[in-house]
């Protein structure tokens, strides 16, 4: 578990690497839901998402001999680029698994680095067994997008940023896929102070972490499809986010891969946004359950923007029709 110091400690050490980004105050969304809408735009984070946060943080605690030997992660994307950076900034080597569907932008991004790239499964979990096999069999640090309290400490710094731009704030609204940004901003936002509703989102394709919180235990569900690739797969056994969601997030929702879909398309057209299913998930439920934000000042985390560009220009051309009947 990890406490509020862990992740003030962490901004210091990561401080001058990252940025602070912005928290955008929506007035579409706020009239939409007779509520005070913020997004918190990590899709303009250095990589476009805030994966960089807790990578930087984990790997700049490395000891000199775990840089010697290197590192390895898995990753449906994000996390890789933020490894990837990492790694040059520290001079160190490391190998990055991913599934062969990832999105070419962020495989294109990945690329960009002086890293070993290794295409293996055909979802995240099979490439994340692949990183902690080849952790094992190599002796390099695996580098977990979630399960790791320093990682999770540097996603906590965004509720750091959230807490000072908006003291007064009732709500924050986060995607969740293994846990780690939801868990780091949990603590950190209910530890200065408690009242602030902390709530979770998942795809309705990829629903583990909620199904896991039913079940009081981590389990396996099928899986579909999903937009938010970056929410997409399963929860490490034992995983250290499981505990820290049950104690610090008060509901997760679950919400239509069309309502995300709607999503991307609102943040470009209202806001100008580039951002992709993930991060566009943290306004869907604004989007299918209003009433439940009717008079509240929310902050729904925007966490990221890789999206690609053929994707995205379909989603906008898809939804162009259905939006504008939405608004009326």
């Amino acid at each position: 578990m990890i406490n509020l110091q862990d992740i003030k400690d962490a901004r210091e050490t990561i401080r001058n690497l990252v940025r602070r980004t912005p928290l955008m105050h929506s007035q579409f969304l706020s009239n939409f839901c007779d509520g005070e809408v913020y997004l918190k735009l990590e899709n303009l984070q250095t990589t476009n998402s805030f994966k960089i946060r807790g990578a930087l943080n984990k790997m700049l605690h490395l000891s000199a001999e775990e840089m010697k030997r290197g590192v390895v992660t898995a990753s449906a994307g994000n996390h890789a680029q933020a490894v990837a950076i990492g790694a040059e900034k520290l001079n160190l080597s490391a190998r990055i698994v991913i599934p062969r569907n990832t999105p070419k932008i962020k495989i294109d991004k990945i690329r960009k680095h002086h890293v070993e790239l290794i295409l293996h499964g055909d979802v995240y979990d099979e490439a994340e067994q692949k990183a902690i096999d080849l952790s094992r069999k190599d002796g390099l640090t695996y580098i977990s997008p979630y399960n790791d309290r320093l990682v999770i400490a540097g996603q906590g710094t965004i509720g750091l940023e959230v807490h000072e731009d908006l003291p007064t704030v009732d709500t924050v609204v986060v995607p969740v896929g293994g846990g780690g940004l939801i868990s780091g901003i949990g603590v950190a936002v209910k530890s200065i102070e408690p009242s602030v509703q902390i709530i979770g989102v998942q795809s309705e394709a990829s629903p583990v972490m909620y199904e896991s919180l039913k079940a009081g235990k981590i389990v396996d569900v099928e899986m579909r499809e999903s937009i938010a690739d970056g929410l997409f797969g399963g929860i490490e056994t034992g995983s250290m986010t499981f505990g820290i969601v049950q104690k610090y997030v008060d509901d997760l929702l679950l919400v239509k891969e069309e309502t995300i879909r709607k999503a991307i398309f609102l943040l470009w057209d209202k806001e100008k946004q580039v951002v992709e299913g993930a991060g566009a998930a943290a306004i869907a439920p604004i989007i299918e359950s209003k009433g439940l934000f009717m008079g509240k000042e929310i902050v729904a985390v925007i966490s990221g923007g890789n999206i690609e560009d053929k994707l995205f220009e379909y989603v906008l051309k898809q939804q162009s029709s259905t939006a504008k009947r939405f608004l009326c």
